[in-house]
């Protein structure tokens, strides 16, 4: 077959070639990204918003013992002030069974510090260590919160239910804890600052409380 006429039969069997192509992907097909449509991007799930942390309701007895501190500080939410009272002291009993002064040092007044020291370091004298847990969530239920000067001072009962594990001295790894359960109802009093950047409470007093 000539050279010359080989050349025309592949030519015209790249012009049917490209003519298919161009039936095929000249044309839109489906929605296109003008269209406004946004391109999913895959391997991802859709994005689904953040479960919102519900804050604990609010009886009218806690609205009303923070009346006389709303009165000055009209910022103050007793809810978030009830749950992070809970929280300050489930971390302030742990941190006093385990002695950790470091955690204790910023949530403490100078003199509460001081107190709880001595008993750190009684215990560390007989060589016990203790582990606590709470047997159930804590109670914590605000009695007042008020403005005393230039502090705000509220005062919080809670009602736990303990369990402490005492290691003796010397004790090792297989050695069997003292386990003692306790019942506890005390009135805390925290302090802060009025019109202070540091928006932190303090606890001021520890007090025992009727169950």
């Amino acid at each position: 077959m000539p050279v010359e006429f080989s050349i025309v039969i592949f030519a015209v069997i790249a012009a049917v070639v490209l003519f298919q192509l161009y039936n095929v992907l000249g044309k839109k097909v489906g929605r296109q990204p003008e269209d406004g449509s946004k391109v999913p991007v895959l391997g991802k799930a859709p994005a689904t918003p953040e479960p919102v942390a519900k804050m604990p309701a609010v009886d009218a007895a806690a609205l009303a013992a923070a009346a006389s501190l709303r009165a000055r500080d009209p910022g103050f939410d007793p809810g978030k002030f009830i749950e992070g009272a809970r929280q300050a002291y489930e971390t302030i009993v742990r941190g006093y069974a385990t002695g950790d002064r470091a955690a204790l040092k910023p949530l403490l007044t100078p003199s509460v510090l001081e107190s709880f020291e001595a008993g750190i370091a009684a215990r560390e004298t007989r060589g016990e260590t203790e582990e606590v847990e709470f047997l159930h969530g804590p109670r914590a239920d605000l009695e007042i919160a008020s403005a005393e000067g230039d502090k705000a001072v509220a005062k919080v009962r809670f009602l736990a239910e303990l369990r402490s594990k005492i290691f003796p001295a010397g004790a090792d790894a297989t050695a069997e804890p003292r386990i003692e359960e306790r019942r506890t109802a005390e009135h805390w009093t925290f302090e802060r600052s009025l019109g202070a950047t540091d928006p932190n409470w303090v606890l001021a007093r520890v007090e025992p409380a009727n169950a």
